[in-house]
């Protein structure tokens, strides 16, 4: 039998913490500097709470480092090559389709959200600009105070500074590609 080799993926938590003690930033001046609060940074460091992108990317910034250093999750940036979904949040999947991104102000991602699944509690807010392009499913999108409802072939482009969220509202899985602009 083959001996196969095995990769140590590290939790984005992990290396969030590690960041942070290494530059001996506190818990409180993380919180201060993203609006999180120490308990979710906290949750987020030991693994207990999947961020979604986009508090990833305030945490990168906060923390002064590349966001695709956080958004990797150990996948190798020289295989642009895209063959699944790698879960991150509890609501939804999403693959980086820009590997090697390091110091881009563009990021791309496919996105994957379940039936009837939405970012249950949490809206994100993120420097720059998004857009979103539906490839299948229904979804809304709401910026602010208004709901966007798009569907298959249907897209939004938008504020990412403004409070926002994703929402699958129908029966079947939704798939998007989302790409940010984070200057």
């Amino acid at each position: 039998m083959a001996e196969q080799k095995k990769t140590t993926v590290v939790h984005v938590g992990k290396k969030i913490k590690k960041v942070r003690t290494d530059k001996k930033i506190s818990l409180e001046s993380l919180a201060n500097e993203t609006g999180f609060s120490t308990d979710y940074i906290k949750k987020i460091e030991s693994g207990e709470q999947r961020p979604p992108v986009g508090t990833l990317l305030q945490i990168a910034k906060a923390l002064e480092v590349d966001s695709v250093f956080l958004l990797k999750d150990g996948e190798s940036t020289r295989n642009s090559r895209i063959k699944a979904h790698q879960k991150r949040t509890d609501d939804y999947a999403y693959t980086t389709l820009t590997p090697g991104a390091e110091h881009k102000h563009l990021k791309a991602f496919r996105i994957l959200i379940e039936a009837l699944q939405e970012h249950k509690g949490v809206s994100y807010q993120h420097e720059g600009e998004e857009f979103v392009y539906v490839l299948s499913g229904k979804v809304e999108v709401a910026v602010g105070d208004h709901v966007n409802k798009l569907g298959a072939g249907e897209s939004l482009h938008f504020n990412s500074g403004i409070q926002h969220k994703l929402k699958n509202v129908g029966n079947a899985d939704a798939e998007l590609l989302v790409v940010l602009y984070v200057p």
